[in-house]
């Protein structure tokens, strides 16, 4: 089963946020596990703390799912947190929800353009995971990226660079510009389109090749692609707007579109285009059973302190307790026997 796919043009810790959020999350399993990367923001200084507040926002908002949270620092190849490094991606391996948001385009696709995480996430999704790409995130996973802040803040010419194209082996040559109708340059500035405004934007797409989608994402507005049902939802505060080449369709939030719309879907085969190393990582995954299962130490003292409780030695029972309880677990005692809880 392939999971849903949310984007969102702005706001992943607003109100509208935390409704696509809940909305996501009452599809996945009890006591979700989400991770959020940091690659997105992986060159700055303070990455780490940039996830820890989606991370925050989440708990708090989700509180009633009881979410386990991590956040992955996959922040940059050739270092120990590199998006290639498996045993900080082991997260990626349970997760339900997978989250990405604010930071560089231009340097996400760096960081993770045929990288480990990378096939890892695609893989995931094809077996279940919800994934949630807000902001930069947006922008980077695209047939084509807009390069932002190298035109918007550098003053680079405008230029196409090429995305991490995740619709490829579902042959949708799609493209997502979040902040699409962003306003903060007033009346003297247009800074639509995520902030380089109508006229270099409409220079942007004239240099995609022929046959290109393009998703503009209202801030504080989402979509929700649901392959299962061929759809997808609009959510948020205002609209997105599908542009195909030939016509443009706008819809507003609380409606639907088919899948059709973003263009002819061919779902992949599960493993089609996935690297070998991230499908032995995930062959690799422990066994979530055996995982909660307690070790063989924690079993011989239950067993010895049902042996005491029998004997009603109950000194040498609850010293047995307290041994459990040291090596990480809780005897509850039910009418049925013994149960051992991992703490």
């Amino acid at each position: 089963m392939y999971g849903k796919i949310a984007f969102l043009g702005s706001g992943e810790t607003s109100l509208a946020g935390g409704r696509i959020f809940e909305r996501l999350i009452k599809d996945l399993p009890q006591h979700p596990q989400i991770a959020i990367l940091e690659t997105t923001a992986g060159f700055e200084l303070n990455s780490d703390l940039v996830a820890q507040k989606v991370g925050d926002y989440l708990a708090t908002r989700l509180q009633n799912y009881a979410p386990e949270i991590h956040i992955i620092p996959a922040r940059k190849r050739g270092t120990d947190f590199s998006p290639d490094n498996p045993e900080i991606l082991a997260p990626l391996r349970s997760a339900d929800l997978i989250f990405m948001g604010p930071g560089s385009p231009t340097y996400a696709v760096r960081q993770l353009q045929g990288s480990l995480a990378w096939d890892i996430i695609r893989a995931r999704h094809r077996r279940g995971a919800t994934i949630v790409f807000a902001s930069a995130a947006t922008i980077a996973i695209g047939a084509h990226a807009l390069p932002v802040y190298e035109i918007f803040k550098v003053g680079e010419d405008v230029h196409v660079k090429d995305g991490l194209d995740l619709f490829k082996d579902y042959n949708l040559p799609v493209s997502f510009i979040p902040h699409w109708n962003n306003a903060e340059g007033g009346a003297d500035l247009d800074t639509s389109r995520c902030f380089v405004g109508r006229d270099r934007f409409d220079i942007w797409r004239s240099m995609l090749p022929a046959g290109q989608t393009i998703v503009g994402l209202d801030e504080h507005t989402g979509i929700i692609i649901d392959f299962e049902n061929r759809k997808c939802h609009i959510s948020g505060v205002s609209s997105i707007t599908i542009c195909d080449g030939i016509e443009t369709k706008i819809y507003p939030a609380g409606k639907e579109c088919g899948l059709e719309e973003l263009g002819k879907l061919q779902i992949p085969d599960m493993d089609a285009g996935i690297s070998e190393d991230a499908l032995e990582f995930l062959r690799n995954a422990p066994d979530p059973e055996l995982a909660s299962a307690p070790p063989a130490e924690v079993q011989q003292l239950a067993e010895s302190r049902q042996t005491a409780r029998t004997e009603k030695d109950f000194a040498a029972s609850d010293r047995l307790r307290d041994e459990i309880a040291a090596l990480g677990w809780e005897v509850r005692d039910t009418p049925d026997g013994q149960e051992l809880v991992k703490k």
